[in-house]
């Protein structure tokens, strides 16, 4: 084939063409050599800072579950959910909520206290699957001091005393004096639900048994949710209910008698506490809060600390938190402070009230 030929002119156009591009190439290789030494640099520098925050390599690099020991549709599912989709935007990985309902807790808390200490298993729980149950059934699996460590409790919350105005029994019960008055006329035939045996709604409900002189039916179910269906269907006659409940007591179907701790609720100001019902020093709050497997590293333990407690900066995820209760977000050390101190108080009213399971 021939070669076109060039003119002069047309020679050194092309000639200048080519010296453009060759020094401009030229210049661009050099820059790219001179940042090696840059690159390399910054690569210990990143590694060193991910040794000294202590996290393994990488970590998270794949979806983290989160254990819920109770139903979907549970104050503790809704506030998993809300902490799964923070720490999904936080640290970039899914967090999966899944749902292990069953015995008070117990069968979710005895899953991930089987599972590795490496980051990627979680437990949101509430506080009777920590503080109570160990105390109450011979036959588990699980030790909370043994087995976990505290992560953070994210919501604490108050029971409401609730009873149906709709139910013949309870219609003209519409304080708790009315309620003991009613208990004493009629011994062991007044029902209370609860989420389960050895639930605080349970433990909670023996101190009035206690403290007013009275005896009162338990009818356990599985879980909360289920024992309010059962309230509102004229099932039992009252129960401990948690602050959820307060929807139904404003649209009347159920009627507030006092809550559980010693300050009166801003949603319901005219309800009274059990103190100022003439139970003295009566506080029985209870909590939702989040675990790791034993042997979870510090540094992963402290990471998802952190991610959680930026919820507060989410002004939706923090109106979600605050319809179960009130946003706390203790450190893990305070929450370890907690949960031992819960566990001793409610060990002296298990052994009071001889409640035992099988």
């Amino acid at each position: 084939q021939r070669v076109p030929t060039l003119s002069p002119a047309s020679s050194r156009s092309l000639e200048k063409t080519l010296r453009s591009r060759f020094t401009l190439s030229r210049r661009a290789a050099l820059r790219t050599v001179a940042s090696v030494p840059l690159l390399a640099a910054a690569v210990p520098a990143a590694l060193a800072q991910s040794s000294d925050a202590g996290l393994p390599a990488g970590w998270p690099a794949k979806p983290v579950r989160i254990v819920v020991g109770f139903p979907a549709g549970s104050a503790t599912d809704a506030v998993a959910r809300v902490m799964a989709e923070q720490l999904r935007q936080k640290l970039g990985q899914p967090f999966i909520v899944e749902n292990r309902p069953g015995a008070n807790g117990m069968l979710g808390a005895a899953e991930v206290a089987r599972a590795p200490g490496d980051g990627y298993t979680m437990l949101m729980t509430n506080s009777s699957a920590i503080t109570v149950n160990h105390q109450v059934y011979k036959k588990i699996t699980y030790l909370p001091e043994r087995d976990f460590v505290p992560l953070t409790m994210v919501v604490s919350a108050p029971f409401i005393v609730v009873v149906n105005p709709a139910k013949e029994r309870t219609a003209n019960v519409r304080t708790m004096a009315d309620l003991i008055a009613l208990a004493k006329a009629q011994p062991g035939q007044i029902t209370y639900g609860s989420g389960g045996v050895g639930n605080l709604a349970q433990l909670g409900f023996e101190l009035i048994n206690n403290q007013a002189g009275i005896r009162t039916a338990h009818v356990p179910y599985k879980g909360g949710a289920a024992a309010q269906t059962g309230l509102l269907g004229g099932e039992i006659d009252v129960m401990l209910d948690t602050p959820p409940t307060i929807a139904h007591v404003k649209s009347g179907r159920l009627r507030a008698l006092a809550v559980t701790i010693p300050r009166r609720l801003p949603e319901l100001p005219d309800v009274p506490t059990m103190i100022e019902s003439g139970f003295p020093g009566f506080d029985v709050p209870f909590w939702l809060g989040a675990m790791m497997p034993a042997q979870t590293p510090p540094a992963i333990v402290k990471a998802l600390y952190d991610a959680m407690k930026s919820v507060r900066d989410d002004a939706n995820a923090m109106r979600q938190l605050g319809l179960q209760g009130t946003v706390e977000l203790l450190p893990p050390a305070e929450f370890a402070t907690r949960i031992k101190s819960e566990t001793a108080m409610w060990g002296e009213v298990i052994r009071r009230e001889k409640i035992e399971i099988e």
